[in-house]
Protein backbone atom coordinates (compact mmCIF):
# COMPACT_ATOMS: atom_id res chain seq x y z
CA UNK A 1 0.00 0.00 0.00
CA UNK A 2 2.92 2.44 -0.17
CA UNK A 3 1.26 4.12 -3.33
CA UNK A 4 -1.46 5.21 -0.80
CA UNK A 5 -4.86 3.97 0.34
CA UNK A 6 -7.76 3.42 -2.32
CA UNK A 7 -11.04 3.39 -0.55
CA UNK A 8 -14.70 2.92 -1.77
CA UNK A 9 -18.18 4.21 -0.36
CA UNK A 10 -20.99 2.61 -1.48
CA UNK A 11 -23.58 4.86 -0.36
CA UNK A 12 -21.26 8.10 -0.62
CA UNK A 13 -24.09 10.26 -1.21
CA UNK A 14 -25.38 9.33 2.37
CA UNK A 15 -25.28 12.60 4.65
CA UNK A 16 -22.64 10.72 6.99
CA UNK A 17 -20.06 11.53 4.15
CA UNK A 18 -18.52 14.24 5.29
CA UNK A 19 -18.23 12.81 8.89
CA UNK A 20 -16.29 9.96 6.99
CA UNK A 21 -14.33 12.59 5.33
CA UNK A 22 -13.63 14.19 8.64
CA UNK A 23 -11.92 11.14 9.70
CA UNK A 24 -9.95 10.45 6.88
CA UNK A 25 -8.45 14.00 7.11
CA UNK A 26 -7.51 13.64 11.05
CA UNK A 27 -5.66 10.56 10.47
CA UNK A 28 -3.74 11.21 7.47
CA UNK A 29 -0.33 11.49 8.63
CA UNK A 30 -0.77 7.57 9.78
CA UNK A 31 -3.70 6.30 7.29
CA UNK A 32 -2.65 8.10 3.62
CA UNK A 33 -5.66 7.96 1.89
CA UNK A 34 -4.55 8.44 -1.72
CA UNK A 35 -7.91 7.85 -3.38
CA UNK A 36 -11.60 8.12 -2.24
CA UNK A 37 -13.90 6.57 -4.38
CA UNK A 38 -18.11 7.70 -3.57
CA UNK A 39 -20.11 5.53 -5.30
CA UNK A 40 -24.16 5.90 -5.40
CA UNK A 41 -27.05 5.01 -7.67
CA UNK A 42 -29.00 7.23 -10.28
CA UNK A 43 -31.70 8.12 -7.72
CA UNK A 44 -29.10 9.32 -5.07
CA UNK A 45 -27.23 11.36 -7.98
CA UNK A 46 -28.24 14.64 -6.96
CA UNK A 47 -27.14 13.63 -3.54
CA UNK A 48 -23.78 12.29 -4.27
CA UNK A 49 -22.78 15.74 -6.54
CA UNK A 50 -23.67 17.69 -3.41
CA UNK A 51 -21.98 16.07 -0.23
CA UNK A 52 -19.31 14.85 -2.94
CA UNK A 53 -18.42 18.89 -3.85
CA UNK A 54 -18.17 19.42 -0.02
CA UNK A 55 -15.81 16.28 0.39
CA UNK A 56 -13.55 18.16 -2.56
CA UNK A 57 -13.74 21.15 -0.41
CA UNK A 58 -12.67 19.66 2.87
CA UNK A 59 -9.97 17.64 0.97
CA UNK A 60 -8.62 21.38 -0.86
CA UNK A 61 -9.03 23.08 2.76
CA UNK A 62 -6.92 20.38 4.39
CA UNK A 63 -4.28 20.35 2.21
CA UNK A 64 -3.62 16.43 2.23
CA UNK A 65 -2.70 14.38 -1.14
CA UNK A 66 -5.80 13.09 -1.56
CA UNK A 67 -8.80 13.14 -4.71
CA UNK A 68 -12.40 12.37 -4.01
CA UNK A 69 -13.82 10.61 -7.52
CA UNK A 70 -17.58 10.56 -7.85
CA UNK A 71 -18.97 7.69 -9.72
CA UNK A 72 -22.54 5.75 -10.17
CA UNK A 73 -20.39 3.21 -11.43
CA UNK A 74 -19.44 0.83 -8.96
CA UNK A 75 -17.62 -1.65 -10.59
CA UNK A 76 -15.04 1.29 -11.72
CA UNK A 77 -14.74 2.12 -8.06
CA UNK A 78 -13.90 -1.15 -6.55
CA UNK A 79 -11.40 -2.04 -8.99
CA UNK A 80 -8.18 -2.26 -7.04
CA UNK A 81 -9.60 -1.27 -3.92
CA UNK A 82 -8.00 -1.13 -0.59
CA UNK A 83 -10.85 -0.67 1.69
CA UNK A 84 -14.60 -0.97 0.83
CA UNK A 85 -17.14 0.67 3.08
CA UNK A 86 -20.63 0.54 2.55
CA UNK A 87 -23.59 2.95 4.32
CA UNK A 88 -26.42 2.39 1.55
CA UNK A 89 -30.46 2.62 2.22
CA UNK A 90 -31.97 -0.24 -0.56
CA UNK A 91 -35.48 2.10 -1.44
CA UNK A 92 -34.04 5.26 0.28
CA UNK A 93 -35.82 6.79 3.07
CA UNK A 94 -39.28 6.43 1.54
CA UNK A 95 -38.78 2.35 2.42
CA UNK A 96 -38.26 3.29 5.53
CA UNK A 97 -41.28 4.97 6.32
CA UNK A 98 -42.69 1.79 5.08
CA UNK A 99 -41.25 -0.28 7.70
CA UNK A 100 -42.21 2.05 10.26
CA UNK A 101 -45.95 2.78 9.42
CA UNK A 102 -47.15 -0.19 8.14
CA UNK A 103 -46.50 -2.57 11.23
CA UNK A 104 -48.24 0.34 13.13
CA UNK A 105 -51.24 -0.46 11.11
CA UNK A 106 -51.48 -4.11 13.13
CA UNK A 107 -50.72 -2.60 15.93
CA UNK A 108 -47.09 -3.70 16.22
CA UNK A 109 -43.52 -1.66 16.76
CA UNK A 110 -42.97 -0.10 13.62
CA UNK A 111 -38.58 0.26 13.57
CA UNK A 112 -35.54 0.25 11.23
CA UNK A 113 -33.84 -2.90 12.66
CA UNK A 114 -36.28 -4.12 15.00
CA UNK A 115 -39.45 -5.45 14.40
CA UNK A 116 -41.15 -6.48 10.72
CA UNK A 117 -39.60 -3.21 9.62
CA UNK A 118 -35.97 -4.45 10.76
CA UNK A 119 -36.51 -7.87 8.70
CA UNK A 120 -38.00 -6.24 5.35
CA UNK A 121 -34.57 -3.90 5.74
CA UNK A 122 -32.98 -6.73 5.94
CA UNK A 123 -34.62 -8.70 2.86
CA UNK A 124 -34.09 -5.77 0.46
CA UNK A 125 -30.74 -5.16 1.52
CA UNK A 126 -28.87 -8.47 1.62
CA UNK A 127 -29.16 -9.82 -1.76
CA UNK A 128 -27.63 -6.16 -2.87
CA UNK A 129 -24.14 -6.99 -0.46
CA UNK A 130 -23.59 -10.32 -1.95
CA UNK A 131 -24.23 -8.78 -5.21
CA UNK A 132 -20.97 -6.06 -3.74
CA UNK A 133 -19.22 -8.67 -2.66
CA UNK A 134 -19.15 -10.84 -5.57
CA UNK A 135 -17.67 -7.49 -7.55
CA UNK A 136 -15.44 -7.22 -4.82
CA UNK A 137 -13.98 -10.99 -5.04
CA UNK A 138 -13.37 -9.90 -9.25
CA UNK A 139 -12.28 -6.70 -8.70
CA UNK A 140 -10.50 -6.03 -5.16
CA UNK A 141 -9.70 -9.93 -3.45
CA UNK A 142 -7.67 -8.48 -0.65
CA UNK A 143 -9.73 -5.60 0.15
CA UNK A 144 -11.48 -4.98 3.85
CA UNK A 145 -14.87 -4.44 3.81
CA UNK A 146 -16.43 -2.34 6.53
CA UNK A 147 -19.69 -2.16 7.08
CA UNK A 148 -22.29 0.05 8.52
CA UNK A 149 -25.49 -0.34 6.42
CA UNK A 150 -28.46 -1.50 8.80
CA UNK A 151 -29.03 -3.95 10.29
CA UNK A 152 -25.75 -4.07 10.65
CA UNK A 153 -25.41 -7.74 12.08
CA UNK A 154 -27.37 -9.68 10.01
CA UNK A 155 -25.97 -8.08 6.88
CA UNK A 156 -21.91 -8.86 8.30
CA UNK A 157 -23.40 -11.96 8.46
CA UNK A 158 -24.70 -12.95 5.56
CA UNK A 159 -21.36 -11.04 3.84
CA UNK A 160 -19.30 -13.95 5.93
CA UNK A 161 -21.62 -16.84 5.92
CA UNK A 162 -23.14 -16.48 2.66
CA UNK A 163 -20.81 -14.42 0.60
CA UNK A 164 -18.00 -16.64 2.08
CA UNK A 165 -15.77 -13.35 2.47
CA UNK A 166 -13.78 -13.07 5.56
CA UNK A 167 -12.46 -9.89 5.76
CA UNK A 168 -15.50 -8.02 7.00
CA UNK A 169 -16.41 -6.11 9.73
CA UNK A 170 -19.79 -4.95 11.40
CA UNK A 171 -19.97 -1.55 12.78
CA UNK A 172 -22.62 0.62 14.95
CA UNK A 173 -22.44 3.90 16.39
CA UNK A 174 -24.43 2.17 19.65
CA UNK A 175 -21.81 1.19 21.60
CA UNK A 176 -19.56 4.10 20.73
CA UNK A 177 -22.44 6.55 22.31
CA UNK A 178 -22.70 4.05 25.48
CA UNK A 179 -19.29 4.25 26.26
CA UNK A 180 -19.15 8.19 26.36
CA UNK A 181 -22.47 7.81 28.71
CA UNK A 182 -20.38 6.00 30.91
CA UNK A 183 -17.32 7.64 31.14
CA UNK A 184 -19.95 10.75 30.90
CA UNK A 185 -21.55 8.98 34.39
CA UNK A 186 -17.98 8.35 36.21
CA UNK A 187 -16.78 12.27 35.89
CA UNK A 188 -19.72 13.90 37.41
CA UNK A 189 -21.97 13.82 34.83
CA UNK A 190 -25.75 14.38 36.53
CA UNK A 191 -29.11 13.98 34.52
CA UNK A 192 -28.42 10.69 33.21
CA UNK A 193 -28.25 9.19 29.56
CA UNK A 194 -30.91 12.80 28.06
CA UNK A 195 -28.05 14.69 29.51
CA UNK A 196 -25.58 13.10 28.30
CA UNK A 197 -27.55 13.11 25.11
CA UNK A 198 -27.91 17.09 24.85
CA UNK A 199 -24.04 17.32 25.05
CA UNK A 200 -22.63 14.65 23.14
CA UNK A 201 -21.29 17.01 20.97
CA UNK A 202 -18.79 17.39 23.24
CA UNK A 203 -17.65 14.18 22.64
CA UNK A 204 -15.21 12.43 19.93
CA UNK A 205 -14.67 8.92 19.41
CA UNK A 206 -10.77 9.55 20.29
CA UNK A 207 -11.70 11.05 23.68
CA UNK A 208 -9.22 9.83 25.88
CA UNK A 209 -10.76 7.23 28.53
CA UNK A 210 -9.68 5.54 31.19
CA UNK A 211 -12.03 2.87 30.87
CA UNK A 212 -12.33 -0.86 29.57
CA UNK A 213 -15.72 -2.27 28.21
CA UNK A 214 -16.59 -6.21 27.45
CA UNK A 215 -19.31 -5.96 25.61
CA UNK A 216 -21.42 -8.96 24.59
CA UNK A 217 -24.47 -10.00 22.27
CA UNK A 218 -25.15 -9.08 18.66
CA UNK A 219 -26.44 -6.03 16.76
CA UNK A 220 -28.72 -3.90 18.32
CA UNK A 221 -29.26 -6.48 21.41
CA UNK A 222 -25.83 -6.18 23.19
CA UNK A 223 -25.38 -6.06 27.06
CA UNK A 224 -22.13 -4.85 28.67
CA UNK A 225 -19.75 -4.34 31.53
CA UNK A 226 -17.74 -1.73 32.69
CA UNK A 227 -14.13 -1.80 34.44
CA UNK A 228 -11.30 1.20 35.23
CA UNK A 229 -7.97 0.86 34.86
CA UNK A 230 -7.20 -0.49 38.10
CA UNK A 231 -9.74 -3.50 37.04
CA UNK A 232 -12.28 -2.51 39.43
CA UNK A 233 -15.39 -3.15 37.98
CA UNK A 234 -17.55 0.18 37.65
CA UNK A 235 -20.94 -1.32 36.05
CA UNK A 236 -23.13 -0.73 38.49
CA UNK A 237 -22.06 2.38 39.22
CA UNK A 238 -22.97 3.48 35.87
CA UNK A 239 -26.58 1.70 35.59
CA UNK A 240 -27.43 3.63 38.78
CA UNK A 241 -26.21 7.03 37.56
CA UNK A 242 -27.76 6.41 34.01
CA UNK A 243 -31.02 4.48 35.01
CA UNK A 244 -31.40 5.06 38.59
CA UNK A 245 -31.52 9.20 37.69
CA UNK A 246 -35.36 9.97 38.13
CA UNK A 247 -35.40 11.34 34.50
CA UNK A 248 -33.45 8.41 33.06
CA UNK A 249 -34.42 7.65 29.56
CA UNK A 250 -32.89 6.31 26.14
CA UNK A 251 -30.50 9.00 24.75
CA UNK A 252 -30.95 7.68 21.51
CA UNK A 253 -32.26 9.80 18.70
CA UNK A 254 -33.74 6.27 16.66
CA UNK A 255 -35.60 5.35 20.22
CA UNK A 256 -38.77 7.47 21.40
CA UNK A 257 -37.43 8.31 25.77
CA UNK A 258 -38.44 6.02 27.73
CA UNK A 259 -37.54 4.70 31.34
CA UNK A 260 -36.28 1.11 31.30
CA UNK A 261 -37.69 -0.28 34.48
CA UNK A 262 -35.08 0.45 37.09
CA UNK A 263 -35.19 -2.81 39.07
CA UNK A 264 -35.26 -5.08 35.84
CA UNK A 265 -31.81 -3.26 34.44
CA UNK A 266 -30.35 -3.62 38.28
CA UNK A 267 -30.88 -7.31 37.96
CA UNK A 268 -28.92 -7.68 34.79
CA UNK A 269 -25.77 -6.42 36.49
CA UNK A 270 -24.94 -5.65 33.00
CA UNK A 271 -25.52 -2.39 31.11
CA UNK A 272 -28.11 -2.70 28.28
CA UNK A 273 -28.25 -1.69 24.73
CA UNK A 274 -30.68 1.22 24.50
CA UNK A 275 -32.79 -0.72 21.96
CA UNK A 276 -33.58 -3.18 24.80
CA UNK A 277 -36.42 -0.50 25.25
CA UNK A 278 -38.04 -2.32 22.63
CA UNK A 279 -38.08 -5.62 24.67
CA UNK A 280 -38.36 -4.21 28.24
CA UNK A 281 -41.18 -1.45 27.11
CA UNK A 282 -43.06 -2.53 24.52
CA UNK A 283 -45.94 -1.47 25.20
CA UNK A 284 -45.20 2.20 26.00
CA UNK A 285 -43.12 2.16 22.70
CA UNK A 286 -45.99 0.65 20.79
CA UNK A 287 -47.65 3.70 22.23
CA UNK A 288 -45.64 6.62 21.57
CA UNK A 289 -45.13 5.43 18.12
CA UNK A 290 -49.01 4.88 17.26
CA UNK A 291 -48.97 9.05 19.20
CA UNK A 292 -46.34 9.94 16.50
CA UNK A 293 -48.55 9.33 13.41
CA UNK A 294 -51.66 10.88 14.76
CA UNK A 295 -52.82 14.23 12.87
CA UNK A 296 -50.68 16.78 13.96
CA UNK A 297 -48.00 14.55 15.18
CA UNK A 298 -44.01 14.74 14.31
CA UNK A 299 -44.53 11.41 11.98
CA UNK A 300 -42.38 8.22 12.10
CA UNK A 301 -38.60 8.36 12.81
CA UNK A 302 -38.15 8.09 8.73
CA UNK A 303 -40.03 11.10 7.96
CA UNK A 304 -38.41 12.92 10.69
CA UNK A 305 -34.96 12.11 9.38
CA UNK A 306 -36.34 12.98 5.76
CA UNK A 307 -37.12 16.51 6.99
CA UNK A 308 -33.47 16.69 8.86
CA UNK A 309 -31.49 15.57 5.87
CA UNK A 310 -32.97 17.90 3.55
CA UNK A 311 -32.01 21.01 5.80
CA UNK A 312 -28.53 19.14 6.09
CA UNK A 313 -28.46 19.12 2.30
CA UNK A 314 -29.25 22.37 2.19
CA UNK A 315 -26.11 23.49 4.16
CA UNK A 316 -23.96 21.37 2.10
CA UNK A 317 -24.46 23.19 -0.90
CA UNK A 318 -22.72 26.31 0.63
CA UNK A 319 -19.81 26.93 -1.51
CA UNK A 320 -17.88 28.50 1.53
CA UNK A 321 -18.29 25.32 3.96
CA UNK A 322 -15.19 23.22 3.97
CA UNK A 323 -15.64 21.20 7.24
CA UNK A 324 -18.28 19.00 8.89
CA UNK A 325 -21.41 21.22 9.87
CA UNK A 326 -22.32 21.23 13.49
CA UNK A 327 -25.76 20.19 12.68
CA UNK A 328 -24.65 16.48 12.08
CA UNK A 329 -23.34 15.97 14.94
CA UNK A 330 -27.11 15.61 15.99
CA UNK A 331 -28.36 13.21 13.79
CA UNK A 332 -29.44 9.70 14.84
CA UNK A 333 -25.95 7.48 13.38
CA UNK A 334 -23.17 10.29 15.34
CA UNK A 335 -19.95 8.27 15.50
CA UNK A 336 -20.64 6.12 12.75
CA UNK A 337 -18.11 7.34 10.02
CA UNK A 338 -15.40 8.57 12.45
CA UNK A 339 -15.56 4.55 13.95
CA UNK A 340 -15.20 3.36 10.30
CA UNK A 341 -11.89 5.29 9.57
CA UNK A 342 -10.83 4.00 13.10
CA UNK A 343 -11.18 0.22 12.42
CA UNK A 344 -9.62 1.01 8.48
CA UNK A 345 -6.60 2.85 10.65
CA UNK A 346 -6.27 0.10 12.85
CA UNK A 347 -6.03 -2.76 10.44
CA UNK A 348 -3.25 -0.71 8.13
CA UNK A 349 -1.30 0.39 11.35
CA UNK A 350 -1.80 -3.61 13.12
CA UNK A 351 -2.98 -0.69 15.76
CA UNK A 352 -4.79 -3.23 17.88
CA UNK A 353 -7.46 -0.59 19.24
CA UNK A 354 -9.81 -2.38 21.16
CA UNK A 355 -13.34 -1.49 19.38
CA UNK A 356 -16.75 -2.88 19.33
CA UNK A 357 -17.81 -4.39 16.18
CA UNK A 358 -19.96 -7.25 14.83
CA UNK A 359 -17.39 -9.89 13.63
CA UNK A 360 -17.00 -13.76 13.96
CA UNK A 361 -17.95 -15.62 17.29
CA UNK A 362 -15.43 -17.99 17.27
CA UNK A 363 -16.34 -19.16 20.86
CA UNK A 364 -16.56 -15.19 22.30
CA UNK A 365 -20.25 -16.38 23.15
CA UNK A 366 -20.52 -19.86 23.97
CA UNK A 367 -24.45 -19.84 24.15
CA UNK A 368 -24.04 -19.20 20.07
CA UNK A 369 -23.19 -20.59 17.12
CA UNK A 370 -19.18 -20.49 16.76
CA UNK A 371 -20.00 -19.03 12.69
CA UNK A 372 -22.25 -17.10 14.49
CA UNK A 373 -22.15 -12.45 13.25
CA UNK A 374 -21.59 -11.52 17.16
CA UNK A 375 -21.16 -7.83 18.20
CA UNK A 376 -18.45 -7.95 20.74
CA UNK A 377 -15.32 -6.01 22.22
CA UNK A 378 -12.11 -6.46 20.08
CA UNK A 379 -8.51 -5.87 19.25
CA UNK A 380 -8.11 -4.21 15.92
CA UNK A 381 -5.51 -5.67 13.86
CA UNK A 382 -4.06 -6.54 10.78
CA UNK A 383 -5.41 -10.00 10.17
CA UNK A 384 -8.83 -8.05 11.09
CA UNK A 385 -11.14 -8.42 14.49
CA UNK A 386 -9.54 -10.35 17.82
CA UNK A 387 -12.74 -10.82 19.87
CA UNK A 388 -12.15 -10.98 23.83
CA UNK A 389 -14.37 -13.59 25.29
CA UNK A 390 -17.61 -12.34 26.84
CA UNK A 391 -18.34 -15.83 28.15
CA UNK A 392 -22.12 -17.43 29.19
CA UNK A 393 -24.96 -15.30 29.44
CA UNK A 394 -27.44 -15.24 32.63
CA UNK A 395 -30.68 -16.33 32.05
CA UNK A 396 -32.28 -13.22 31.88
CA UNK A 397 -30.06 -12.46 28.79
CA UNK A 398 -29.56 -15.92 27.03
CA UNK A 399 -33.11 -16.68 26.00
CA UNK A 400 -33.73 -13.44 24.10
CA UNK A 401 -29.80 -13.42 22.44
CA UNK A 402 -30.68 -17.19 20.93
CA UNK A 403 -34.35 -16.51 19.98
CA UNK A 404 -32.76 -13.05 18.01
CA UNK A 405 -30.04 -14.65 16.67
CA UNK A 406 -32.45 -17.61 15.28
CA UNK A 407 -35.05 -14.69 13.75
CA UNK A 408 -31.77 -13.13 12.55
CA UNK A 409 -30.52 -16.85 10.36
CA UNK A 410 -34.06 -17.29 9.58
CA UNK A 411 -34.29 -13.64 8.14
CA UNK A 412 -31.17 -13.99 6.16
CA UNK A 413 -32.20 -17.57 4.31
CA UNK A 414 -35.37 -16.12 3.51
CA UNK A 415 -33.50 -12.76 1.66
CA UNK A 416 -31.61 -15.20 -0.26
CA UNK A 417 -33.98 -17.86 -1.62
CA UNK A 418 -37.35 -15.28 -1.70
CA UNK A 419 -38.97 -18.08 0.41
CA UNK A 420 -42.43 -17.19 1.33
CA UNK A 421 -42.26 -19.62 4.65
CA UNK A 422 -38.81 -18.50 5.70
CA UNK A 423 -39.98 -15.35 6.24
CA UNK A 424 -42.92 -16.36 8.36
CA UNK A 425 -40.86 -18.18 10.16
CA UNK A 426 -38.57 -15.24 10.59
CA UNK A 427 -41.29 -13.37 12.11
CA UNK A 428 -43.19 -15.87 14.28
CA UNK A 429 -39.35 -16.02 15.92
CA UNK A 430 -39.50 -12.02 16.36
CA UNK A 431 -40.82 -11.01 19.90
CA UNK A 432 -41.74 -7.77 18.45
CA UNK A 433 -44.32 -9.31 15.70
CA UNK A 434 -47.76 -10.94 17.01
CA UNK A 435 -47.73 -14.43 15.58
CA UNK A 436 -50.97 -15.88 13.55
CA UNK A 437 -53.23 -14.38 10.80
CA UNK A 438 -52.01 -11.11 12.15
CA UNK A 439 -48.00 -11.76 11.03
CA UNK A 440 -49.24 -13.30 7.85
CA UNK A 441 -51.35 -10.67 6.87
CA UNK A 442 -48.72 -7.56 7.73
CA UNK A 443 -46.12 -9.92 5.66
CA UNK A 444 -48.15 -9.83 2.82
CA UNK A 445 -49.04 -6.19 3.02
CA UNK A 446 -44.85 -5.54 3.44
CA UNK A 447 -44.17 -7.84 0.56
CA UNK A 448 -46.50 -6.23 -1.61
CA UNK A 449 -45.53 -2.55 -0.70
CA UNK A 450 -41.93 -3.41 -0.99
CA UNK A 451 -42.21 -5.01 -4.37
CA UNK A 452 -40.24 -2.97 -6.58
CA UNK A 453 -37.07 -4.22 -3.80
CA UNK A 454 -37.67 -7.74 -3.73
CA UNK A 455 -37.71 -9.83 -6.78
CA UNK A 456 -36.81 -12.77 -5.20
CA UNK A 457 -40.39 -13.49 -3.48
CA UNK A 458 -42.17 -11.89 -7.00
CA UNK A 459 -40.62 -14.32 -9.50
Amino acid sequence: MSKGIKIVTIGGGSSYTPELMEGFIKRHAELPVKELWLVDIEAGKEKLEIVGSLAQRMVEAAGIDCTVHLTLDRREALKDADFVTTQFRVGLLDARVKDERIPLKYGMIGQETNGAGGIFKALRTIPIILDIVEDMKELCPNAWLVNFTNPAGMVTEAVSRIGKWDRVVGLCNVPIMSEMMAEFALNGGEGGMMAFFKNRAEFSFSHKKDLFFRFGGINHLHWHRIFDKDGNERTMEVLESIYGAAEAESGVANINPMKFPYEQVKDLGMMPCPYHMYYYTTGEQLENELKAIEEGGPGTRAEQVKKVEAELFEIYKNADLHEKPEQLSMRGGAFYSDAACEVINSIYNNKGTIMVVSTKNNGTLPDLHPDSIVEVSAYITAAGPQPIQFGHMPPSTRGLLQQMKAMEELTIEAAITGDYGKALQAFTANPLITSGQKAKDLLDEMLEAHKEHLPLFHK
